[in-house]
């Protein structure tokens, strides 16, 4: 299954999010006595139900063409943005094509294309590493199994869940640190750790929701609950959220912070999917 089938946006869509968007933020009522954990999944469920109004058109914002490209780019996107791997994976994906090609490359040739990523002499011997496991363990295949996915240099849970969640419709949660920070400030959880993180909102959602409410919370903390300084004056779920007041609360100020197509820029993928309401990203060297 690839990111555009999730992405369609119909009228109906469209004016539910415009709707959620437009709603002026509601300053919550401080509970006079500790959430339960009913009330808690049913304020989190609600946040969900809330997200997929403002965000329909949420995807993942790798661009790729397969489950190889996918793989690879999640890979290199560590320590670094979507965008910059989406400006830096056409050069390489046009010279490599295939785990085949990438295993047989000259590592410094490889190196050279993903420089811009950063850290690119260890992403390259993942990459490369990889790849020749594809060719030599699977047929030069991608697995679509968890177990299998994981064993391959440089891909731990977070990135299998992103190939399995996206390029092969295997419900998965993506704990990313965008992730890890607003479920943390919802009090859906207090841990710390990826895994038991993973795990305790997974008790929270059904497992078909699980793909989509990562692509929804991610879309929300990059571009509106941002780390230092969250848009709280600009954020439509403010009734439901109680770490209200963290960031800017003056609406004209919080709109300023908002990024991508929320605040009118563009994106993070050169090629968006369709139903996606803002602007594609610059190739590598232009400007915006």
């Amino acid at each position: 299954m690839s990111a555009e089938g999730n992405s369609a946006v119909g009228e109906h869509g469209v004016s539910k999010r415009v709707k959620a968007a437009n709603r002026k933020p509601v300053k919550p009522v401080k509970p006079a006595k500790p959430e339960s954990r009913l009330a808690m999944v049913r304020r989190a469920r609600k946040i969900n139900r809330e997200l997929a109004e403002v965000f329909p058109y949420a995807h993942p914002e790798l661009d790729f063409r397969n489950p190889f490209e996918l793989l690879v780019a999640t890979v290199l996107s560590a320590q670094t943005t979507d965008l910059r791997v989406n400006q830096t994976t056409p050069a390489l994906f046009a010279k490599y094509p295939t785990p085949e090609d990438l295993a047989a490359a000259v590592p410094e040739e490889v190196e050279e294309l993903i420089r811009p990523t950063g850290f690119f002499r260890a992403k390259t011997k993942s990459i490369m590493g990889l790849a020749a496991a594809l060719r030599d363990d699977f047929g030069g295949e991608v697995p679509g199994r968890l177990d299998d996915l994981v064993k391959l240099p440089g891909v731990g849970r977070k990135t299998a869940f992103v190939v399995l969640g996206n390029a092969f419709g295997v419900p998965g949660i993506t704990v990313d640190t965008h992730f890890m920070r607003l479920v943390r400030r919802w009090k859906w959880t207090e841990q710390e750790d990826p895994v038991k993180i993973e795990a305790e909102i997974a008790e929270i959602f059904p497992k078909s929701e699980w793909t989509m409410l990562s692509h929804r919370v991610i879309f929300h903390g990059r571009r509106i609950c941002h780390a230092r300084k969250p848009a709280c004056g600009a954020c439509p779920i403010t009734h439901l959220c109680p770490s209200y007041g963290e960031g800017e609360t003056d609406p004209e100020k919080a709109r300023k912070l908002l990024k991508y197509e929320m605040g009118g820029l563009p994106g993070q993928r050169l090629n968006p999917p369709p139903g996606y309401p803002g602007r594609p990203a610059p190739p590598l060297g232009a400007s915006a």
